[in-house]
């Protein structure tokens, strides 16, 4: 009797874990515990947040063994930050957001090579080189971007101003009629460290006659930022905006930036394509139109925008639901209500081939970008080059500069020090 109660007793322990095991394993890989698979998405864009959400319903519709769980950090918080307190945790996205070049480095190790998936035949060749590494490719562009002054076409004109303005010259002439009929110039929303570090210090690098040459020399200390002419010229453009800009410039972030513009309070704001979002949501029948941002009056650089791949979608190598996180990205860019939410919904300029936006979906800004793009009268992103850590130290000196706690040979002394500090030698 009592060998019969041990082999009871054992008999239970094992029928116990086995059903522990099968607890485990349903509330593992992503699922809920009832078969369903969660795929955790930490995204960088909050214009899309809402559209996202959306994009998220119509998806589970059809994908009934899926949930997305969609967590935008991006505007006025440090997104690398919070994506490497992610993994820091152990609390790791299956789908995150990195740039190309140096991020592909840094987050090369927790990557799927997504060079066998059916859509990268499509991709435009120009979305294709910063994900690249060895012949493969390790991220989905989100699509193509473009930065420059966007500008209220009805307030131009009210200032008297009848021709676009593409050299410095000339923006400051703009601007002298823009601020004597009563026109705030510039909306500078120069609280946001990715106005300053990235799109707005790009330009010193992008106008070089060669910015991969002149990062390498920086890198190899053959350049330097206090005696580069380019840089010089910066700066200049960056005095123009202040003189002729909004008050308190520092405590204006990206909402109060784009709200002053889209109000009609200011004629210009260094932004891009993505704004249109806000802007329509506040006033959706202003004329638009984007300008370069012209650093002096030499007519090779000439009216281009800045023109890149954004973000990259990219699938963590370690998920347990990387197979249905790719069927997602797959979905996204090949399904019928993919593309209607990239064009229409998102108001990206598609990094796909076989994807096509019109004039109502892209809106006037992303067309104007289109038209560059088509015209080949673009120049370079840069920042994904800069070392890692390098954007932040930029806007913080750039801020500084504009605080008056340093002159300008003060802050090409802190871009260098900080440059020689993080580049790899």
């Amino acid at each position: 009797m009592e060998k019969e109660k041990r082999r009871i007793g054992s008999a239970w322990v094992r029928l116990t874990a086995v059903v522990a095991l099968v607890a485990l394993l349903a509330g593992c890989g992503g699922g809920n515990g009832s078969g369903t698979k969660t795929i955790h998405i930490f995204q960088f864009k909050v214009e899309i947040a809402d559209a996202l959400n959306e994009l998220k319903t119509e998806y589970e519709k059809t994908h009934p063994g899926v949930k997305l769980d969609i967590q935008t950090v991006g505007g006025g918080s440090d997104y690398g930050a919070s994506l490497r307190a992610k993994f820091a945790a152990s609390e790791e996205p299956d789908i995150f957001n990195i740039g190309g070049y140096n991020e592909l480095d840094m987050w090369l190790e927790y990557l799927e090579d997504l060079s066998g998936e059916p859509w990268v035949k499509d991709v435009k060749d120009i979305a294709k080189e910063p994900m690249q590494r060895d012949g493969k490719l390790y991220g989905q562009p989100m699509n193509l971007e473009g930065y420059g002054f966007i500008y209220n076409k009805d307030l131009f004109k009210k200032a008297g101003i009848t021709e676009r303005p593409v050299t410095l010259s000339a923006l400051a002439a703009a601007a002298d009629k823009l601020q004597a009929a009563g026109i705030t110039p510039f909306a500078n929303g120069y609280q946001e460290n990715f106005v300053l570090g990235n799109h707005n210090i790009n330009l010193a690098f992008a106008d070089q006659q060669d910015p991969g040459a002149f990062i390498q020399g920086l890198n190899e200390h053959t350049e330097t930022f206090a005696d580069n002419k380019i840089v010089s010229d910066w700066s200049n453009l960056l005095d123009l905006t202040l003189k002729y800009g909004n008050p308190n410039p520092l405590t204006t972030d990206y909402n109060t930036q784009v709200t002053l513009f889209a109000s009609g309070k200011a004629a210009m704001m260094q932004q891009g394509n993505w704004t249109q979002v806000q802007i329509d949501g506040i006033n959706p029948k202003l004329n638009l139109g984007i300008l370069p941002m012209p650093i002096n009056d030499d007519p090779a650089l000439g009216d281009k925008l800045y023109v890149g791949v954004p973000n990259n979608w990219v699938v963590n190598k370690n998920s347990k639901v990387k197979k249905e996180a790719k069927e997602f990205l797959n979905w996204l860019v090949t399904s019928d209500t993919g593309k209607a939410y990239i064009t229409g919904k998102f108001k990206f300029i598609p990094a796909f081939k076989s994807i096509k936006g019109t004039d109502k979906e892209l809106g006037q800004l992303g067309m104007e970008v289109q038209k560059y793009t088509d015209a080949g009268k673009t120049l370079t992103w840069n920042w994904f080059r800069f070392p890692n850590g390098m954007s932040p130290e930029f806007a913080a000196a750039i801020q500084a500069y504009i605080g008056g706690k340093v002159d300008k040979a003060g802050m090409y002394e802190q871009f260098q020090q900080n440059w020689d500090n993080l580049s790899v030698r």
